[in-house]
């Protein structure tokens, strides 16, 4: 019996972390990286890559945290970006190339339906995310 409640009490914190990290080299971890590239390449020229900080994905909802660089982990310097040349970025407020998204699947593809780049605040904690992406932002959604 004691058996029985030790191993249901240490499986509890694994059941509250029902999503998964994709691998890396896997389709789905490159099917999300290529679905922000366009956005995040938009704000910074193109090329751009990804460095992943966190990556999430529970059924047909994702979230990434990223950082993008260029090829070989070169600096993007925000003074020189098509954002900046457009007056819709202020490098001196921005958490640099910090990239945060929220994904929803749709078909066979990963569409980011909210992405923030360079926020300085914790902005996909918000409660109006929590009812569809609440299983990949446990952290923030639990009690709400």
């Amino acid at each position: 019996m004691r058996s029985l409640v030790l191993i249901a009490l240490l499986a509890m914190p694994v059941a509250a972390l029902a999503w998964t990290e994709p691998p890396r080299g896997s389709d789905q971890r490159a099917d999300l990286m290529d679905a922000i590239r366009p956005m995040a390449e938009w704000h910074l020229g193109a090329p751009v890559e990804f460095v992943v900080n966190e990556l999430r994905v529970d059924g047909g909802v994702a979230f990434a945290s990223v950082t993008a660089q260029r090829p070989g982990g070169g600096t993007i310097d925000l003074i020189d970006t098509p954002a900046m040349r457009r007056q819709e970025i202020d490098p001196e407020i921005m958490d640099g190339t910090q990239i945060q998204a929220l994904f929803q699947r749709s078909g066979r593809q990963w569409v980011p339906v909210h992405f923030a780049l360079g926020a300085t605040d914790v902005w996909y904690s918000w409660n109006e995310y929590c009812p569809l992406w609440g299983p990949v932002l446990p952290e923030f959604c639990d009690n709400k």
